[in-house]
């Protein structure tokens, strides 16, 4: 099935919403056309396309939501969903959390779709993937990566005249280069809303350099060592810390964000004034919709501002409950930072690490935001402002709110995305010092 306009995603859920005899009913509306291509062992594996759509009906009756989700959307199949999703509420227990539907809001045109991506087709994968293929093998390195792009719209409309309606473009890439004995290995990666933007030969480059430069990796003894880290590092550990500001975990004492006897953070400084993070659907560079998933409207939001907490997000129950501004969770995060490339802030250390890459990243105490995990595919001890040797891998053990208080430098901003969780930012390389280094690790 295409990817249905406004016009006719109005259309098929005001036929939904007819069929409906409950209190409240909301309709929500998805659908993408993805292509993909993977590649292993410097040739491609598998290459192709996804076209899906989904509706799923939410029906109350007072207090009481019953759920349900149809991929078809012929009448009989729409009447089924509309009943099955009443029939579920009435058995449903009182949900004392419930929240009435919004009614009518007005939200801003979104500039997440880009014809660019939109019209891309399986030769651009291809060709996009001969590039990365052709630097491996010229490099004599083993390539595995994975390009994809979609294209997808989301609509929602309720019994209360609420409807909402974006579409939105995006291509991800990400590789990884390992020399022929395993003993080297690089990454990048890269996320666009427009194709136009994303340069797989000089990202695979990169890669490439780093794999054949981390080949006779030393190991150094573990400790406290000034660290830049590059923003597909950084991002990790910094979504951890943006996770946590949750109103209602910290009302509720259960995240970093918590104080002795209920109360919470919000207003106080925490990092360095240097931090500032927010959060914009309308920046040029990562974009986002212009509505959250439950109809609230998507607006240019500070969470951090010279390192004092500003806002936190909660649920609309909870805002309701506590009687605070109901902030959603925003699609994107967005990190000021300077004009210095990553060239520069390697100059100007004395002695450091330079981390390409952090993974496996489990939380050691939440209230501290206490983090552990491994570096991986390229890590460079640097000395006098050159990268002298590459280093063997680190077991680390750091919160991201000690590391912001630890703040040296901060690079130009650029986008990435987190291949722990798929959250899309747009933030700069980061000179922290005495970043904790507890054990050393075999893994390349």
């Amino acid at each position: 099935m295409p990817i249905l306009s406004k016009e006719q995603t109005q259309a098929l859920m005001q036929k939904v919403l007819s069929y409906s005899k409950a209190d409240e009913c909301e309709v929500n509306l998805n659908g993408s056309d993805n292509g993909n291509i993977r590649y292993a062992r410097n040739s491609v594996s598998t290459s192709g396309g996804i076209s899906q759509n989904s509706l799923v009906v939410s029906s109350a009756f007072g207090k009481k939501l019953g759920v349900a989700t149809i991929n078809e959307f012929d009448d009989e199949s729409l009447k089924k969903v509309v009943a099955r999703s009443e029939e579920l509420a009435r058995l449903a227990p009182e949900n004392p959390e419930y929240v009435p539907f919004m009614g009518p809001q007005t939200y801003k045109e979104s500039p997440t779709f880009v014809q660019s991506t939109a019209a891309m087709t399986p030769k651009d994968r291809a060709d996009a993937v001969a590039e990365s293929l052709k630097i491996s093998k010229d490099n004599k390195l083993t390539a595995a990566g994975f390009l994809e792009n979609s294209t997808g719209y989301a609509a929602m409309m309720n019994s209360k005249g609420l409807f909402a309606y974006n579409t939105a473009t995006n291509v991800n890439f990400n590789v990884t280069l390992r020399t022929d004995d395993g003993k080297g290995s690089g990454y990048a990666t890269k996320a666009f809303n427009d194709f136009s933007q994303l340069d797989v030969k000089s990202a695979t480059k990169t890669a490439a350099d780093k794999a054949t430069r981390s080949v006779t990796a030393k190991a150094i003894e573990p400790g406290k060592y000034t660290v830049i880290l590059e923003p597909a590092a950084a991002l990790v550990l910094l979504e951890n810390m943006f996770f946590g500001m949750d109103a209602r975990q910290a009302d509720e004492g259960r995240s970093f964000m918590s104080k002795p006897g209920g109360a919470t953070k919000l207003g106080e400084k925490l990092v360095d004034e240097r931090v500032n993070i927010y959060s914009d659907p309308f920046n040029a560079q990562v974009p986002t919709s212009t509505w959250s998933g439950d109809g609230r409207s998507q607006e240019k939001v500070q969470w951090i501002d010279k390192g004092v907490i500003k806002n936190l997000y909660a649920s609309r129950y909870w805002a309701q409950k506590k009687g605070i501004k109901a902030i959603p969770s925003p699609d994107a995060i967005i990190m000021e930072g300077t004009n210095s490339s990553l060239e520069e802030m390697i100059k100007s250390t004395e002695k450091g690490i330079l981390v390409t890459r952090l993974w496996y990243i489990r939380t050691v105490d939440p209230q501290t935001v206490l983090l552990t995990g491994l570096t991986r595919d390229g890590t460079f001890y640097i000395e006098n402002g050159q990268i002298k040797f590459p280093i063997k891998n680190f077991r680390f053990n750091e919160s991201p709110v000690i590391m912001l208080n630890n703040l040296e430098a901060l690079g130009k901003p650029e986008r990435t995305v987190s291949g722990e969780s798929g959250l899309n930012a747009l933030i700069p390389p980061m000179k922290i010092r005495d970043f904790t280094f507890s054990s050393l690790s075999d893994a390349v």
